[in-house]
């Protein structure tokens, strides 16, 4: 198995890390991913971790070229089924997630429960937090978003959303219900970008061998 980074930044970097830890062909890292060789390119599988606009731009060339693709990138909901349509129209596995993280997936899950429980009790009303550094260009993050559409599919309710972006936080993300007489809150603090490196490693593994498709991430993960 080979894989090349999209997008050279703290996030490349770590997985570059993960994959020489676990044993992974680093084929290359790029700034610009249209400039991998395509004879390369059908033999590997990218990480994407860039921008929004990247995406954006570079969607097509991966879904022609690759093996396979894992995009961590976040902010392009609004061209979501366009993306997929292309992955699929050209037969290239792609497994995408708000959020890689193992513990957030299990937040996820979690979050799908409560929000069932408390619609069938009453009485409660959902919010968001959400926390990063200082230099990440979406707001609500992708993960509030998943969070937010899990609540409203579980309880009909649309959730109130909070962003802050200060420092060079990674990541928390709280899910609150606020009721009468009690409050439930469940969050999720990450402690370094490690954890989404890793998500995200293990997500290429699986895309180097699950039959061709799209997949969420967090509905293949425990499986």
């Amino acid at each position: 198995m080979k894989v090349i980074i999209s997008g050279y930044g703290k996030m490349g970097h770590m997985i570059e890390k993960i994959l020489n830890e676990r044993g992974i062909t680093c084929a290359g890292a790029s700034e610009d991913i249209t400039s991998t060789d395509p004879e390369l390119a059908k033999e590997c599988i990218c990480i994407d971790f860039t921008t929004p606009q990247a995406i954006r731009a570079n969607y097509p060339f991966l879904a022609q070229h690759f093996k396979g693709v894992v995009i961590g990138t976040t902010g392009w909901d609004d061209i979501r089924e366009e993306v997929i349509e292309c992955f699929k129209k050209h037969g290239t596995t792609m497994i995408y997630a708000s959020n890689f993280s193992i513990g957030v997936n299990v937040l996820f899950a979690l979050t799908q429960q409560l929000s069932r429980m408390l619609a069938q009790a009453g009485g409660y009303m959902p919010y968001i937090e959400e926390k990063h550094h200082c230099h990440k260009l979406d707001r609500p993050s992708g993960t509030a978003k998943t969070l937010a559409e899990i609540v409203t599919q579980e309880t009909g309710q649309n959730p109130d959303m909070a962003s802050v972006r200060c420092g060079e936080i990674p990541g928390i993300h709280t899910i609150g219900f606020e009721g009468i007489n009690d409050r439930i809150t469940l969050t999720h603090e990450a402690f370094s970008r490690e954890g989404f490196a890793t998500g995200a490693v293990e997500a290429a593994i699986k895309a180097d061998t699950l039959p061709c498709d799209v997949y969420d991430f967090k509905n293949i993960i425990f499986q």
